[in-house]
């Protein structure tokens, strides 16, 4: 793993990503992923996941194998760990959104999210990254309960 000071290559790889991620249909994906998919039990994650010919499956995929496929690329060497963390919470934000049910989902998927748990592992600075991002989600996940309380139990 490349630590340290980035260089013009890892800076050019760091737009890249950045540049593949704006594409239209991930975009799509990523909001979906992002705003939308928010399981609070396993069963409820493999609904989405096990579904492959949906499009919310199909999104799921889509982005998660891109951050996989990134952190990869970090974990590797072919791209400073440092830079990409400064750069990308997203995939620190995912893997906190499914914290919660992450033992469910390993027992069934155990190499899921392997990539960027490894990541955390390998990197103090990926581990506090992870843990300020974990608070956030938190408060979101907070945020969002209380909401969903306050609808009449017809809207659940």
């Amino acid at each position: 793993m490349q630590q340290g000071i980035a260089n013009s290559t890892d800076a050019e790889l760091i737009l890249k990503l950045y540049e593949l991620r704006t594409e239209s249909v991930m975009r799509e994906a990523r909001a979906w992923v992002n705003g939308q998919f928010w399981p609070m039990r396993a069963d409820e994650f493999f609904a989405v996941a096990d579904d492959v010919s949906s499009q919310k499956s199909a999104w799921l995929r889509q982005v998660v194998s891109y951050w996989e496929m990134a952190v990869s690329l970090v974990l590797h060497g072919a791209l400073s760990a440092d830079l990409f963390i400064d750069c990308n919470a997203e995939p620190f934000f995912l893997l906190a959104k499914l914290e919660p049910i992450l033992p469910d989902i390993h027992a069934k998927s155990p190499t899921y999210f392997h990539k960027t748990l490894q990541l955390i592992e390998n990197s103090p600075a990926a581990a506090a990254r992870y843990e300020a991002v974990k608070k956030h989600v938190e408060s979101v996940r907070q945020a969002r309960n209380a909401e969903w309380l306050r609808q009449p139990a017809s809207a659940h």
